[in-house]
């Protein structure tokens, strides 16, 4: 059973995500403060279910420093969840719990020119395929670091 490991939000499109302890997730809006939320993200011109929260895998981000030697920190990554212990490719079409809210894993978060241009680093070829996972919030609740996941 993986685990919440780090929460990172921003209100800005292309502002540094803060790390929080915890955040309201809301059905069928995001993470309360942060810029798809807020309708402030970069890709925000048109909300799609796919951009309510982003997690991503710390073993991921590990491989990126081990394998390709390239340093990309949680909030550099620009996800909104990091976890450890779990296999979020594995949570496509899957609907699962974290602390009080519920999320269905939609698609991959395959990696981009723009992470690319914002953290100033090549990391596209080590994140494809792992990259991270687009969720809906299916049910509201309260994500805390710490937090369990749960399949349903």
């Amino acid at each position: 059973m993986g685990k919440i490991i780090g929460i990172q939000i921003t209100s800005d499109g292309e502002g540094k995500l803060a790390s929080v302890d915890q955040v309201k997730a809301i059905a069928g809006q995001g993470l309360e403060g942060d810029r798809y939320f807020n309708r402030t993200g970069t890709y925000s011109k048109k909300h799609k279910p796919s951009r309510e929260a982003t997690f991503i895998e710390a073993e991921a981000l590990e491989g990126l420093q081990r394998e390709y030697g390239l340093e990309l920190n949680p909030l550099e990554s620009r996800r909104n969840i990091t976890t450890r212990g779990v296999a979020l490719n594995h949570l496509v079409g899957k609907s699962f719990r974290v602390g009080e809210a519920v999320f269905q894993g939609l698609e991959l978060c395959e990696p981009c020119g723009h992470l690319e241009q914002l953290t100033g680093r090549q990391v596209r070829a080590g994140l494809v395929h792992r990259g991270g996972l687009r969720t809906q919030i299916l049910e509201t609740g309260i994500v805390r670091v710490g937090d369990s996941i749960e399949v349903i």
